[in-house]
């Protein structure tokens, strides 16, 4: 049998497993267990009714928290020209266009957004099998194949959080840290349900948001009564 530390033992005490909390209960649990030398991040995991093995039942999308996620993102962006110029103006830690593709061959990922303008997918598209697994392949459909870099690029470093279900019908990210306002992280996970929500795919069929639990790194999870974060 595993070895439970006693920090994980203190913070489960007190959070029953199988009980949905109204929202602003969980969050004040989660942010009263969150106890590390380090502001911790808070995390959220929905368990979606979908097979995303079926095309029509995928879901991706983007969603701006409202207060920022509290993490400093390194964008890069594949752009030429003046477009190149655009997103180092708008604040893009890396730039370039086949320089950057062979950097990434290489192994090199220094960065955790990638964006590109339609122009590039070409060559960007040479990265599939390297970006695609981290979840890192430009995609129009969350906003980061683009022309107006500024945007894009302002969005990624302001708190836009890119979400995509898993095998298993599970949809995770982070939704801010520990050590903001209890109001502010209320905000944050209403408006990731709600883009979760609104990305609802034709070919869901039954509940299909069904259950929702927000964590910090080191902390237990606590289930959320769906209608205390839906809606509004």
């Amino acid at each position: 049998m595993a070895h439970v530390g006693k920090r994980v033992v203190k913070g489960r005490e007190g959070v029953d497993r199988i009980k949905l909390y109204p929202l602003a209960e969980a969050v004040a649990m989660v942010k009263a267990r969150a106890n590390a030398k380090f502001d911790e991040t808070v995390e959220i995991a929905m368990n979606l009714g979908v097979d995303p093995r079926h095309a029509d039942q995928m879901v991706r999308g983007v969603c701006n928290l409202p207060n920022g996620s509290g993490r400093t993102l390194r964008v890069a962006v594949f752009a030429r020209g003046a477009k190149a110029e655009e997103a180092k103006k708008a604040g893009a830690d890396i730039v370039g266009a086949e320089d950057l593709v062979e950097t990434v061959q290489k192994g090199e990922i220094n960065f955790d957004r990638c964006i590109a303008t339609p122009d590039m997918m070409g060559l960007v598209g040479r990265l599939g099998k390297v970006l695609g697994p981290r979840g890192l392949m430009p995609n129009p459909r969350v906003g980061t194949v683009t022309m107006d870099l500024t945007a894009a690029v302002a969005a990624s470093k302001g708190g836009s959080v890119e979400f995509r279900v898993e095998k298993a019908g599970i949809v995770h990210a982070a939704v801010g840290k520990a050590s903001f306002d209890a109001d502010k992280l209320g905000e944050n996970i209403k408006a990731f349900v709600d883009s979760v929500s609104k990305a609802k795919p034709a070919g869901a069929k039954g509940t299909y948001i069904q259950r929702v639990a927000i964590s910090s790194t080191m902390g237990p999870g606590v289930k959320i009564e769906p209608n205390t974060v839906l809606g509004g």
